[in-house]
């Protein structure tokens, strides 16, 4: 069976009951043991040519979702990142921190726009008109262009943190509970990205301190 690439149908309708800016958005880096979790909110033209090949983020190569991310750029009126930090998401749970994401990356389009598509389910807490639609970045255009420009966003900024931290690997798992990773974090213990409300370091925190407590 052929694969369905994301369209704009959704976005087409919008626009014809006149609401000129809708924003797609999503997020990424939930599952992770380190690192924040990254949002991207992206706004196309009323009538734009939908970006051929475009696809959910995970559907994608590492080099293809970096062409693509350069075609979204040339093609959105506005593209805007925002992201929740470790300690964020250790100090108010993940699906929390993942909204305070979203919330900053529409906050940083510069405008309101008039509706926005999110992937998954409703986040009432975002406080705007919008609607959420289940594997939205695999149906909806601008949701998944949003979760191509998070995914490379977040990407980059692990590349950057396992220039600093090696030997977890994070240049390859990208911060995911890999049996390298889960390795790296037996041997070398966790950093300060790492994410201690997450069981596996949160378990090797607790051990640490059992092991300390009866020496």
């Amino acid at each position: 069976m052929r694969h369905r690439r994301p369209s704009l149908t959704r976005e087409a309708a919008l626009w014809c009951e006149g609401r000129s800016s809708v924003a797609g958005i999503d997020e990424v880096g939930r599952g992770p043991l380190a690192g924040p979790v990254v949002a991207a909110a992206v706004v196309f033209p009323v009538g734009v040519r939908p970006i051929r090949g475009l696809d959910d983020s995970k559907m994608l190569t590492a080099l293809q979702r970096a062409k693509y991310a350069q075609k979204i750029r040339e093609r959105a009126q506005a593209i805007a990142v925002g992201a929740a930090s470790v300690r964020e998401i250790d100090r108010l749970n993940i699906r929390r921190a993942s909204i305070l994401a979203m919330e900053r990356a529409l906050r940083r389009l510069g405008f309101v726009p008039a509706y926005v598509l999110i992937d998954g389910l409703p986040c009432p807490e975002l406080g705007c008109a919008h609607e959420a639609i289940i594997d939205g970045d695999a149906r909806c255009h601008s949701i998944a262009a949003a979760s191509v420009i998070a995914k490379t966003i977040r990407d980059l900024l692990m590349d950057r943190l396992a220039a600093r931290h090696p030997g977890y690997c994070w240049e390859t798992n990208k911060g995911y509970a890999t049996p390298a990773h889960l390795e790296a974090l037996q041997r070398l213990g966790p950093t300060r990205h790492h994410r201690y409300s997450f069981a596996p370091v949160a378990q090797l925190d607790l051990l640490a301190a059992a092991v300390a407590g009866a020496l």
